[in-house]
């Protein structure tokens, strides 16, 4: 008897230009279609090309990599990019987004010390989405920490799913640092799950940013959840490579990072892909594989 054909999610995978650095956001494009990924998130920051619309249209059409999401500078070094009123900054990364034909913008929420934006900032949100077709995903962050020492430094909450967002992003560094249940997160978010930055962490104060299996975050259990329940958004690859000592070895962590992610977004028994499956080239789902 014929065993019907295995489906394969479509879910499409996507390079962070973030997780090059500091390497250029010219560099991400280049690497994204070397390795064959499916797409780039623009990380906007202080790169003049991040900020570029067309540089950013020239960039996907020379290498063949659209740009399935733009992250809006939501960080403490791009306070400055695209104006310092932050409300502009989300205009502006909309419109990035329709006009590179992104589905997806992606936002921090405010830091408690823009007290006026983090007031207006669920009711902000909910009105952006309402006008357009690209979806404001909300993104969990983490307590700041220094030593015995915690600050809340992010408002409404650090924490998204204790507001009412249309659509949200889990970052699973974010959820290692701020010591989140993440798969209980993921379920409170439910069906505005809407984008997935894919990375690893070990519970640091720090925001590690590993390669996916390098840490103790369930990335595999969530990637195969993913697969089986028909995710509509996209995974994107946000991992931190500052420690390589070569191109080629930021290139090959970037390699890791796409083949572990696409095994496991697989369903169990489609290219050897049970949740627990160790990822290509020997890295398991432990510390071990942590620089």
């Amino acid at each position: 008897m014929v065993q019907p054909a295995a489906h394969v999610p479509d879910v499409k995978v996507a390079l962070s230009t973030a997780s090059v650095y500091p390497e250029s956001t010219a560099t991400a494009f280049e690497i994204a279609a070397r390795l064959g990924y499916d797409g780039v998130e623009v990380m906007v920051w202080t790169d003049p090309v991040s900020q570029d619309i067309e540089a950013l249209r020239r960039l996907s059409d020379f290498h063949g990599v659209p740009v399935l999401a733009v992250h809006a500078p939501c960080l403490l070094i791009t306070q400055r990019v695209w104006s310092t009123d932050p409300w502009v900054k989300l205009q502006r990364a909309r419109t990035a987004a329709e006009r590179l034909g992104a589905s997806t913008v992606v936002v921090h929420p405010p830091f408690r010390w823009q007290r006026n934006y983090a007031r207006d900032f669920v009711q902000g949100v909910w009105r952006m989405a309402g006008e357009t077709d690209v979806r404001f995903a909300v993104e969990n962050m983490f307590p700041w920490r220094y030593r015995d020492r915690e600050m809340l430094a992010y408002a409404p909450d650090w924490d998204p799913t204790q507001d009412d967002y249309r659509h949200f992003t889990i970052d699973l560094s974010h959820t290692a640092t701020s010591r989140t249940d993440t798969l209980a997160m993921v379920d409170r978010m439910g069906d505005r799950l809407g984008h997935v930055h894919i990375a690893d962490g070990n519970g640091s104060n720090k925001d590690e940013h590993l390669v996916p299996g390098r840490g103790t975050q369930p990335c595999a259990e969530l990637l195969h959840r993913l697969g089986e329940n028909g995710f509509d958004g996209h995974v994107v690859v946000e991992v931190n490579t500052r420690r390589a000592m070569s191109a080629a070895e930021r290139e090959s962590d970037l390699a890791e990072a796409l083949a572990y992610t696409r095994l496991h977004l697989a369903p169990a028994g489609v290219g050897g892909a049970p949740g627990g499956a160790s990822a290509p080239g020997g890295a398991s789902a432990s510390p071990q594989g942590q620089r």
